[in-house]
C-alpha cells in the first residue's frame, strides 16, 4: 500500500504505511500555512487506519499547534525536534567538486546510505524520499560520489523559504567535510534563487548533526517540532 491523501472536513492528511511495515501506519498533513482544524479530524483519521489494518501509527514532525490537536484525539510524544535557521550570509568557499546531480538509478544506494546513516525508526524508505523530493515548489537533490554513493541531501524551496529536507553520510565516511559540502551546496542554490533563509530540523539527541549545523552557522530557533505516536488500545 502506497501513501494517499485523506480529505476529513478542511483537513488534508497523508497516510500509508510506515517504513513498510504492515502493522505500523504514518500520518502526515499536507503542506499548508493553515493549522489542524479539528481533534475529530484526527480521530475519523485513526478510524480510518485501523480499518486498514494498522496496529500503531507514527505522525510527520508537527507544529506545536497541530501536535497539540493530535495529542487531544489520543497521539503521545515521541520525540521532539530542534528547528534551525541560516541566513544564507558568510564565506562558503569553493564547491566541492565530487558533487553532482542524483539521477533517479541512484536511489537505492541513496536509501542504503540512509539506512546506515539513522537508526531504524528514522529511515526515510523510497516513500519517505519521495515525499521529500515532493515536498515543495523546486528541489536540489545532491549526492557525493567518491567511487559510489557517500553521502546525499535534498534541499527544497518555497516562495523564499528554504528546506534542508534530508543529510545523510555513510557512518563509515564521517568527519571527512561530506555532510559540510552538502550543506553549503545547498546554501549556494538558495541564494542564487534570493531567498531569504533556510530551515532545517534534527532530533534533540542527535547531537552530531547539531553540532554540524551550528558550525555552519545554523541558529536555534525558539519553536520546536514534534514526532507523536498512536497505538490502538
Amino acid at each position: 500500500m502506497t501513501r494517499r491523501s485523506l480529505l476529513v472536513g478542511k483537513d488534508r492528511f497523508i497516510i500509508g504505511p510506515w517504513q513498510d511495515d504492515p502493522t505500523t501506519a504514518y500520518v502526515g498533513l499536507t503542506p499548508s500555512g493553515s493549522t489542524l482544524t479539528s481533534r475529530a479530524s484526527v480521530q475519523h483519521c485513526i478510524e480510518r487506519i485501523s480499518a486498514d489494518g494498522y496496529e500503531r501509527a507514527v505522525t510527520a514532525a508537527l507544529r506545536p499547534s497541530d501536535a497539540h490537536v493530535f495529542e487531544g484525539a489520543g497521539f503521545a510524544l515521541k520525540e521532539r525536534l530542534h528547528v534551525l535557521r541560516h541566513d544564507l550570509q558568510g564565506d562558503l568557499g569553493a564547491p566541492d567538486d565530487r558533487l553532482r546531480r542524483a539521477r533517479r538509478r541512484d536511489r537505492s544506494d541513496v536509501l542504503d546510505v540512509d539506512r546506515r546513516a539513522f537508526e531504524s525508526f528514522w529511515h526515510l524508505g523510497a516513500d519517505g524520499l519521495q515525499d521529500a523530493l515532493n515536498a515543495t515548489t523546486s528541489v536540489r537533490f545532491r549526492v557525493l560520489d567518491e567511487r559510489g554513493i557517500v553521502g546525499y541531501a535534498v534541499c527544497g524551496r518555497a516562495m523564499d523559504i528554504g528546506y534542508l529536507q534530508r543529510l545523510a553520510v555513510h557512518p563509515d565516511h564521517v568527519r571527512q567535510g561530506i555532510g559540510s559540502a552538502l550543506v553549503m551546496d545547498a546554501i549556494r542554490w538558495l541564494r542564487r534563487r534570493r531567498s531569504r533563509m533556510m530551515l532545517v530540523n534534527t532530533q534533540e539527541s542527535n547531537t552530531t548533526a547539531l553540532a554540524l549545523y551550528r558550525r555552519l552557522g545554523f541558529q536555534l530557533e525558539t519553536d520546536h517540532l514534534s514526532v507523536l505516536s498512536w497505538e490502538r488500545s
